[in-house]
Formats: C-alpha cells, sequence, structure tokens
C-alpha cells in the first residue's frame, strides 16, 4: 500500500518504510523525529514547476500532468519506490499544508498505476512458456 502523509503527522507502525519526497527540508523537523528511511529529493517536481504552481489548487490539474512527465522521464528517480512499495506499506511524506493538492498525491497515483501496470501477466498470451 501507497499512502501519503505530511510530516508533522506522528509515525504509526502501519507507515513501512517513510520517505520524504519534498525537495526542500521541511520547516521544525529533525531528521531523528521523522522516523526516515530516505529523503528523495530528486523524485520531486522541479523546482521550475515547484515555483510555477506554488500550491494553488486552481493550478493542479496542470500541475499534475507536468509532474507525471517529469516522472516519466526519469524512472531512476522513481524506481526504488516502486520497490520499497512492492515489499509492503510505503509512505510518502510532504510538508504542504493542502493534503489534496500535493506533489505526494501525484506520485502516489503514477507509482499506483505503474505498479499495475508493471503486475504480472493477465493473458494467456503473457503466459505463454511459463506453463
Amino acid at each position: 500500500m501507497i499512502q501519503c502523509k505530511r510530516v508533522y503527522e506522528a509515525a504509526q507502525s502501519t507507515d513501512g518504510q517513510r520517505v520524504l519526497v519534498d525537495r526542500l527540508w521541511p520547516r521544525g523537523c529533525s531528521k531523528e523525529s521523522l522516523g526516515l528511511a530516505d529523503w528523495l529529493k530528486r523524485v520531486a517536481p522541479s523546482d521550475t514547476l515547484r515555483k510555477q504552481f506554488c500550491h494553488d489548487p486552481a493550478l493542479f490539474d496542470e500541475f499534475r500532468l507536468l509532474y507525471r512527465a517529469e516522472l516519466a522521464a526519469h524512472p531512476e528517480h522513481w524506481q526504488v519506490l516502486l520497490e520499497m512499495a512492492r515489499k509492503g506499506n510505503l509512505t510518502l511524506l510532504y510538508a504542504a499544508k493542502d493534503e489534496v493538492h500535493n506533489n505526494a498525491v501525484v506520485l502516489a497515483e503514477f507509482l499506483e498505476e505503474e505498479r499495475e501496470r508493471c503486475g504480472p501477466p493477465s493473458s494467456p498470451v503473457c503466459y505463454a512458456g511459463e506453463l
């Protein structure tokens, strides 16, 4: 399961691997307090895209499209997250106040789609040679 959570929320045992997916370190948080498995700055939106979006919900649909294009162009930035998600729970941490319109939500959607796309074969043709 892939879930998103603000860095200011307490860690829980169901979080699994906790990964910060923001380019900037969140204010007022120590590394120890977050219980991070990793901080993946490079998976966050580019500085240009982040500044263009500026957490404006009216721009979120455009942001989603542009951020997904950035992700598709750089699988090396998010492949490790897909591997973590295959092994157990993955929590994507972000600092934004808006829990619906943020990069972690878009990233979680993207990763879920990739996980489904790359899942086990689903048609008889795909099973050819496996029997």
